[in-house]
């Protein structure tokens, strides 16, 4: 690929991830069964629901992908921003290591 098209390729990813982004919360299923169900599965009753009542070692700024008092659009804003900070992190990863080889 030229460098022309891997530029056009990266744009269109990104367009592509923010999409997923903003459609997130309206296609996510209200009553997930991922994780928590499996630990369900392998953790007693009684140490999940300690668990569930502690807090957590480090508080997230955005917790359960939202951010309080706005709804699904306070939900789009906080996977949209993780979204576009994964992507700076792992552009800045690519161009140190990149450097190094």
């Amino acid at each position: 690929m030229s460098g022309k098209s891997n530029i056009k390729f990266l744009y269109v990813g990104i367009v592509i991830a923010l999409l997923l982004s903003i459609l997130a919360p309206f296609l996510a299923s209200p009553d997930p069964d991922g994780l928590e169900s499996a630990a369900a599965g392998v953790i007693e009753e009684s140490k999940m629901s300690e668990l569930e009542e502690s807090d957590p070692v480090v508080g997230s700024p955005m917790p359960d992908y939202s951010i309080e008092g706005l709804g699904k659009s306070g939900e789009v804003v906080a996977i949209a921003v993780g979204t576009l900070a994964v992507l700076i992190i792992s552009l800045g990863l690519g161009k140190v290591f990149n450097k190094k080889a």
